[in-house]
C-alpha cells in the first residue's frame, strides 16, 4: 500500500512543478497587505468546515480574504475533493490523481450552509478530467441539496471547464439552476500555455455563452487575473470576447504566487489601473465589475449578487 500524500508538503502538493525553477517572490505592496485571521466567527466557520469534513477554496487556493470572508460567516466550498488534475502554474491546489467521488458530500455541504445560515453560496470545484462528465452531475445534485436544505438561499457556482466532456455537462448544472455560473478565464489568451496550459481559451468562452443560450435569464460570470505579464490591450479585448459572449459580471484582480515554483508576479497593478480597467468594463456593458487589488471570483459574492439583481432591474426599466 503506498503511503498518502501530504499535501502540506509543497513538493507533494505539486509534483508538477518540482522540476521548474524557483523565482523569487515579490514584496507585496502596502495596498495588499492585510490582517491575520483572528476573529471569533472565522474561528466559528473553520470550525463547521472541519466538523462537516468540508475543504474550502479559500484555505486550498491560500485566499488573502479569507479572514474577512470567514470571519462575517462566508465560505466559498470546493467540491469532489481536494487534489486536481490539472497543473496550471498560477493555482495552489494540489495536482494529481483525485480519489472517487464522495456521494454524501452535496448533503454535507447543504447542512453547513444551513448552519451558517448563508443568503448568498459560492460552490466551487477542482478540474475532475478522470470523470465522464467532468463532476457535472456532482455539481448539480450538490446545487439541489442547497436547494431543499435552505430555498432561500442564492447559490452560485464556480465550474471547471469541461474540456474533455461532451456538452451535456454544462446543461447538468445549467438545468440545477444556480443564480449564478461562474466560470474565469483567468488570463488573456496569449498566456495560456504557460498560465493555463490544460485549458483552451475560446472553450471557456465558449462555455459562458453556451449558458445564456440554454438560460437568458441566468446570471454569467466570470474572472481575470492581471500581474502575469499581459498587456492592457488584451485585457480590454477579452472584455470584448466576454461581451460578445453576453456575460453580465467581470472580476480583475491581482495575481499572488503562492510559492517559488509558481509563475511569477510579473508586476503589482496599481489600485488607479484597476479603477481604469473598471471604468472601462462598465463602458463595455457589464452589469457588474469588481476591479481592485484583492478582488477574487467568490469576494463579497453575496453583496455583489444583490447588487447584480439591481443593476438588472435597473436596465429593464431605463
Amino acid at each position: 500500500m503506498s503511503t498518502p500524500r501530504d499535501l502540506s508538503d509543497r513538493a507533494q502538493r505539486h509534483p508538477e512543478k518540482a522540476a521548474r525553477p524557483d523565482t523569487p517572490i515579490l514584496r507585496k505592496p502596502k495596498w495588499i497587505r492585510v490582517k491575520a485571521p483572528v476573529s471569533q466567527g472565522y474561528r466559528d466557520t473553520h470550525k463547521i468546515m472541519r466538523d462537516n469534513g468540508l475543504t474550502t477554496v479559500c484555505e486550498e487556493a491560500g485566499c488573502p480574504n479569507v479572514g474577512e470572508c470567514w470571519g462575517q460567516g462566508h465560505a466559498t466550498m470546493m467540491i469532489m475533493g481536494e487534489i486536481c488534475t490539472r497543473g496550471c502554474s498560477f493555482c495552489n491546489i494540489a495536482t494529481g490523481r483525485p480519489n472517487a467521488l464522495d456521494a454524501f458530500e452535496p448533503g454535507r455541504v447543504a447542512v453547513a450552509v444551513e448552519k451558517l445560515g448563508l443568503k448568498h453560496v459560492v460552490i466551487t470545484s477542482v478540474d475532475r478530467d478522470d470523470l465522464a462528465d467532468g463532476g457535472a452531475e456532482h455539481i448539480a445534485q450538490t446545487i439541489r441539496a442547497i436547494r431543499r436544505k435552505s430555498p432561500r438561499t442564492t447559490i452560485e457556482v464556480l465550474t471547471p471547464d469541461f474540456l474533455k466532456c461532451g456538452p451535456d455537462a454544462v446543461e447538468t448544472v445549467v438545468e440545477a439552476r444556480p443564480d449564478v455560473f461562474n466560470h474565469n478565464l483567468e488570463t488573456v489568451p496569449g498566456l495560456y500555455p504557460e498560465v493555463r496550459p490544460g485549458a483552451r481559451y475560446f472553450h471557456s468562452l465558449r462555455i459562458l455563452q453556451r449558458v445564456k443560450e440554454l438560460d437568458p435569464q441566468m446570471f454569467t460570470k466570470s474572472g481575470l487575473m492581471v500581474g502575469l505579464g499581459e498587456e492592457k490591450q488584451g485585457v480590454l479585448q477579452v472584455m470584448d470576447d466576454m461581451r460578445a459572449a453576453d456575460v453580465d459580471f467581470l472580476t480583475i484582480g491581482q495575481y499572488l504566487q503562492p510559492t517559488p515554483k509558481h509563475h511569477e508576479v510579473m508586476r503589482f497593478v496599481t489600485p488607479e489601473e484597476f479603477k481604469t480597467y473598471e471604468s472601462a468594463a462598465y463602458g463595455k456593458g457589464f452589469l457588474m465589475v469588481s476591479a481592485t487589488p484583492l478582488t477574487r471570483s467568490s469576494y463579497l459574492a453575496g453583496d455583489d449578487f444583490a447588487k447584480l439583481q439591481a443593476a438588472r432591474r435597473a436596465k429593464a426599466g431605463g
